[in-house]
C-alpha cells in the first residue's frame, strides 16, 4: 500500500469544489481541503492494518462458556459512494482450550477493519474469519447493524433504515439453537 498523501487529497478536494461550481478560495472553503485531508487520514487509518495483530495476545483461562461483546460503535466509509455508514458490532465466541483474548482487542479489531473504504458484509466476514483463525474457538458469531448514509441522504432517501449482517463459524454455523441464544442476548441483554 502506498503512503497516505495529504497533498494529493487537498488537490482533489479543490478540484471537487470547483467541479460543483464552488470557489475553493472563498473564505469558508479556504481551509476545507486541509480539513478533509486530515479527516480522511483519521477515517481511513485502518488501511494497511491487519486485525489479526490484536489477537496475538492470548490468555489461558479456565473458561469455555460464551464471551459476548456487544454494542461496539463503529464508523466506516462506503466504498461505493465514499459516504459514511455507522452502527454497532456484536461479537460472540466460544473459547476452546481456555484461549481468550482481551475484550478491548475485539473493539480494536472492529476499528481496524472499519476504518477503510468498506462494505458492511466484508467487515462482518473479516472479523469472524480473523477471530476464528487466531483464537481457534469452538465458534464465532459476528453481527453488525448499521445505517448507510448512501441510503439515508441520497438514492432512496430512507433515513433510519438499518442493515443487519451476520457471519458465523464453527458451532454457531452448525447449531441454530446456539445462534438463537446469542441473538437473544444481543437483543435483550
Amino acid at each position: 500500500m502506498s503512503e497516505f498523501n495529504r497533498t494529493q487529497i487537498e488537490e482533489a478536494v479543490r478540484l471537487i469544489l470547483e467541479a460543483i461550481g464552488e470557489d475553493p478560495n472563498r473564505e469558508g472553503l479556504i481551509e476545507t481541503p486541509k480539513r478533509v485531508a486530515k479527516m480522511y487520514e483519521e477515517v481511513f487509518s485502518g488501511m494497511g492494518q491487519d486485525p489479526k495483530e490484536y489477537f496475538e495476545t492470548i490468555f489461558s483461562e479456565d473458561h469455555e462458556e460464551l464471551v459476548l461483546v456487544k454494542d461496539i460503535p463503529f464508523y466506516s466509509m462506503c466504498e461505493h459512494h465514499l459516504v459514511p455508514f455507522f452502527g454497532k458490532a456484536h461479537i460472540a465466541y466460544l473459547p476452546k482450550d481456555g484461549r481468550v483474548t482481551g475484550l478491548s482487542k475485539l473493539a480494536r479489531a472492529v476499528e481496524a477493519v472499519a476504518r477503510r473504504p468498506q462494505l458492511q458484509e466484508r467487515i462482518t466476514t473479516v472479523l469472524a474469519e480473523n477471530i476464528y483463525e487466531t483464537l481457534n474457538p469452538h465458534g464465532v458469531m459476528v453481527l453488525i447493524e448499521a445505517e448507510h448514509m448512501c441510503m439515508s441522504m441520497r438514492g432512496v432517501n430512507k433515513p433510519g433504515t438499518k442493515t443487519l449482517t451476520t457471519s458465523t463459524r464453527g458451532v454457531f454455523a452448525e447449531d441454530s439453537t446456539l445462534r438463537s441464544e446469542v441473538l437473544s442476548l444481543i437483543k435483550d441483554a
